[in-house]
């Protein structure tokens, strides 16, 4: 069963959602990515030539990182350069113009050496919080004034459960204890990022603290009764039901995307 905890909007949240729309290389390509929202079915779509761009771009990296032949090196650099001119291409789609050359140079920049120079997934964690009167925090985002359960990066240091305990702690000064894992996602596939991430989606119980939106990130935060979220809550109707009854404590699988094969295949309705 294909998950709707995560789809897409032009403007939307940490881990989750875009927050802005890539416009270059130097854009934003925070926890928020780039945000696609096309819908399913069809012919190859702007959300496939994303993923296929950033794949086959991760691929050349990772080879780049290993490689000790001149050859290969060549090889992998010219497979660079054709992944540049897909994501360009898929950004033309949106609008946006971006030059292949420097998405080239961006990616050149993060080659390693070794196992650091293997290219893997950002991984963003989301936490589901409910109170003891059954009602879900959520956050207004400061640059898009959108409302979203806290999410944000993983932190190297950190497991996935810690992060989520600091970054409901940092955004909305709300104490939590994590019960369990409701959802593990990946953003390229659903459409909710531009680029190459994994969001790990928490259900929480507020353990104490006191309400406080985090100055920079953060216009408010609060907890909301089930049929009573904000009106800029961001697409409540794909995840609310699945959130009120993690905090009912009722029976839910953890949600993930099930194996396609073959796994290029484009998307389906």
């Amino acid at each position: 069963m294909q998950s709707t905890w995560q789809r897409s909007s032009s403007q939307c949240c940490a881990g989750w959602l875009s927050t802005s729309d890539r416009t270059g290389p130097e854009a934003d390509r925070s926890a928020y990515g780039a945000g696609v929202t096309e819908p399913r079915g069809g012919p190859p779509i702007r959300r496939d030539l994303l993923r296929w761009a950033e794949a086959l771009a991760g691929s050349a990296r990772t080879g780049l990182g290993f490689t000790e032949s001149l050859y290969e090196r060549e090889r992998y650099e010219e497979i660079l350069h054709v992944a540049a001119e897909i994501r360009a291409g898929a950004d033309a789609l949106a609008g946006r113009e971006v030059a292949a050359a420097a998405l080239v140079d961006e990616w050149m920049d993060t080659v390693g050496r070794g196992v650091p120079g293997y290219i893997t997934p950002k991984v963003t964690v989301g936490a589901v919080v409910g109170n003891d009167d059954g009602e879900l925090l959520l956050v207004q985002r400061a640059d898009s004034g959108l409302w979203l359960y806290p999410t944000g990066w993983a932190d190297v240091g950190y497991s996935a459960a810690e992060v989520v305990v600091k970054e409901v702690r940092e955004e909305t000064g709300i104490e939590c204890e994590v019960m369990r894992p409701i959802a593990i996602l990946d953003g390229m596939r659903l459409g909710f990022t531009g680029i190459p991430l994994y969001s790990l989606v928490f259900h929480c119980q507020m353990t104490g603290g006191r309400l406080r939106a985090h100055p920079l990130e953060c216009s408010d935060v609060g907890f909301f009764a089930e049929g009573h979220l904000p009106d800029d809550t961001v697409l409540p109707d794909q995840w609310a039901d699945d959130a009120f009854a993690a905090i009912r404590g009722e029976p839910l699988e953890v949600r993930f995307d099930a194996p396609r094969n073959p796994a290029w295949r484009a998307s389906e309705a």
